[in-house]
């Protein structure tokens, strides 16, 4: 058996989440996705157009094998690393790295959401040409 037509992308992440409304006012108000759809108050499906991230609260800490070691935002270009970086810096938000270039073009940094879960925001050339 050969292998399917090629997937459309990673576009869907789904994270619990202790902080329910500081995570969401991080994903809304800092990074500026929209609210797609309210189910329930202990969900909400955001967007930023082409996308879907899905916060569920927690009751307790998750545990489990499954490890989530970040999830990326693509910029479309190199200097709009250091306006984010400076924005949410401003904002109180948990840096865990500066601004860099790596050795393929590619520019990011690592921050954190109030949950602790790692964002990367970055500029990489090959899928910021087709946003």
């Amino acid at each position: 058996m050969s292998r399917p037509a090629p997937t459309a992308g990673l576009r869907h992440v789904a994270l619990y989440v202790t902080r329910f409304a500081e995570c969401e006012r991080f994903y809304t108000e800092l990074l500026g996705m929209q609210v797609e759809w309210r189910p329930d108050p202990d969900n909400v499906y955001l967007t930023s157009g082409n996308d879907n991230l899905a916060l569920h609260r927690a009751t307790e800490t998750p545990t489990g094998p499954q490890r989530l070691d970040h999830i990326g935002y693509i910029l479309r270009r190199p200097e709009d690393v250091d306006a984010w970086y400076d924005y949410l810096q401003t904002e109180g938000v948990v840096m865990r790295s500066t601004p860099r270039t790596h050795r393929d073009g590619a520019r990011s940094f690592y921050c954190e959401d109030p949950d602790g879960n790692v964002v990367q925001m970055i500029y990489h050339p090959p899928i910021a040409e087709t946003c």
